[in-house]
């Protein structure tokens, strides 16, 4: 382990896991902002919390569980001769997943419902923390069996994602926050939800969509909406007597 603190090719590899992790964690703070919306405020910052400090638990367990998560690669059965694995399962299940929540959200949106959780309050936060869980899993598969093969030692590998979700955290809710205070940004909050959920569902058939294509779209998008949220202040300070 003292090796480690000395060897750049550990450090090199730390830095590069770090800045995957984080950027992995992009969909995982989407989809956890939107989530928290519904919520009351201090009850939203715990939800968030405790989705980001599961996110933290399931991926050092499965970094911890090596052996399990390369076997999850090994084909299980066939499909028109493509051979599916417990992987593809898990992000075929995800994916879709997050195209019916997203689906949903925008309904409520446009047609302007309000949710109304059986129950009460507390029932709605046990749903939201089960489906931060759910969601938790996928990615969590989804990350750790990338960083796999980018490091040779799994304490790097934990301590990048412990730094990893710190980040997140920090992050989580200056994003929420900003989400929920612009209608519009949320709306295309869920169409990056939509276009993760296609993505793992084409990762799970065999086809990949290099992740670099879908950021870069969601930074143009989220660049394109900061600038008419700026534009929209502006008028409204030369309208104002």
């Amino acid at each position: 382990m003292l090796d480690l603190l000395t060897d750049p090719a550990a450090w090199a590899s730390l830095l590069t896991l770090t800045v995957m992790e984080i950027v992995l964690g992009i969909d995982n703070i989407v989809f956890i902002s939107v989530l928290t919306g519904r919520l009351p405020k201090e009850t939203a910052e715990r939800a968030r919390k405790i989705g980001l400090g599961l996110a933290l638990i399931f991926r050092i367990i499965l970094l911890l569980l090596l052996s399990f998560l390369i076997g999850l690669t090994a084909p299980v059965f066939s499909v028109f001769d493509h051979a599916v694995s417990w992987r593809d399962i898990i992000l075929m299940a995800g994916g879709l997943f997050l195209i019916v929540k997203a689906t949903l959200e925008i309904h409520k949106g446009i047609e302007g419902e309000e949710e109304h959780g059986k129950g009460g309050p507390q029932a709605a936060f046990a749903a939201i923390i089960a489906q931060i869980i759910v969601i938790d899993l996928v990615f969590s598969v989804d990350s750790i069996i990338t960083a796999i093969g980018m490091a040779d030692h799994v304490e790097v590998m934990i301590v990048a994602v412990v730094i990893a979700i710190a980040v997140m955290y920090i992050a989580a809710g200056p994003i929420s926050n900003f989400i929920h205070a612009h209608p519009t940004t949320k709306m295309l909050a869920l169409s990056f939800l939509l276009l993760i959920g296609v993505a793992l569902i084409a990762d799970a058939i065999g086809f990949h969509i290099p992740r670099a294509y879908i950021y870069f779209a969601m930074a143009f998008s989220a660049g394109v909406e900061v600038v008419n949220i700026l534009a929209k202040k502006n008028r409204s300070k030369v309208t104002k007597p």
